[in-house]
């Protein structure tokens, strides 16, 4: 049974009429006569009753109507979803964003999304650093990551949305709460709360940060992530140095103040090399834009 058959036959049993279904199908009414035929022939069922006056029905074919119906619906949806997704404008993408981005970042990839592609499902897993994010990418566990570069491991495309400030979080009755803008070097003295990650680029950036002022960290206390570094400090057992878009946390019993020479931690998008998914394409460059115009929103 041919789709074409199901098609002339859906035709015809609308209009009950061979030469008005011939006409909207743009075919010759002969060739649909004969293609009808040819079901039917293969049904082994007379699928309408024909004489000098008119056409109609027959119970066969009006069950088969209905079931064209439904085939022909499902074919049309099936083959929309194919160009969809082809294009890009369909599917599920799973993302993975590293510790503070989950709440700056996440509300503006998720809002874009939603606004330039709707029928793209966002599938996320926060508080991922980085490390663990390119092992998502390559184990296809994730396809987007919002991470903190540089990538860890071969097999990885990043590219750098924004290059963020380090901020300084301290207790709320921290010797340096007060403080409107502290200095590197004031934190001399200070036990540090850091990533337990070794592989973490804010670590990175904070040693960076320190040995530029001429000391090096004293780190009391690792964290897996960012919610237990934040409560660490919150317990008043260390300050910490972490990204700006910590502003975006709610944090109570907690003070962010700026830092003068704190340098800046970049973040990137980072795909699987040599993935040419459209869905993945297509989100990437939502969330790029986006990411952009939220930057300059916050200048």
């Amino acid at each position: 049974m041919e789709l074409r058959h199901l098609r002339y036959f859906a035709a015809v049993a609308e209009t009950c009429h061979f030469g008005q279904a011939a006409q909207h199908l743009h075919v010759a009414q002969p060739a649909l006569s004969y293609a009808i035929r040819q079901l039917e022939s293969e049904l082994d069922v007379a699928l309408f009753e024909r004489t000098t006056r008119r056409v109609a029905l027959t119970a066969a074919g009006e069950f088969l109507q209905g079931e064209t119906e439904r085939i022909l619906k499902a074919v049309d949806h099936a083959t929309e979803g194919v160009r969809r997704i082809a294009d890009g404008r369909s599917g599920l993408v799973r993302v993975g964003l590293t510790g503070t981005a989950a709440f700056s970042h996440l509300p503006v990839l998720a809002r874009a999304v939603q606004a330039e592609l709707p029928d793209v499902a966002l599938q996320i897993e926060a508080d991922m650093l980085t490390p663990a994010q390119c092992d998502g990418l390559r184990s296809e566990a994730i396809d987007v990551g919002v991470l903190r570069p540089p990538a860890v491991g071969e097999g990885i495309e990043i590219r750098t949305v924004e290059h963020e400030p380090l901020v300084l979080v301290v207790s709320v009755d921290h010797r340096l709460a007060q403080e409107p803008v502290v200095a590197m070097a004031d934190l001399r003295s200070e036990p540090f709360v850091m990533y337990g990650n070794r592989d973490s680029a804010v670590n990175e950036a904070v040693l960076r940060s320190c040995r530029a002022a001429g000391f090096a960290p004293g780190r009391a206390h690792d964290a897996p992530g960012t919610a237990v570094l934040l409560a660490l400090v919150t317990a008043g057992l260390g300050v910490a140095v972490v990204p700006a878009s910590v502003r975006a946390l709610p944090l109570r019993g907690l003070v962010i103040r700026d830092l003068a020479d704190g340098g800046t931690v970049d973040l990137a998008l980072a795909r699987r090399a040599g993935d040419d998914n459209p869905v993945i394409d297509a989100v990437l460059k939502v969330a790029e834009a986006a990411f952009a115009a939220a930057a300059l929103n916050r200048s």
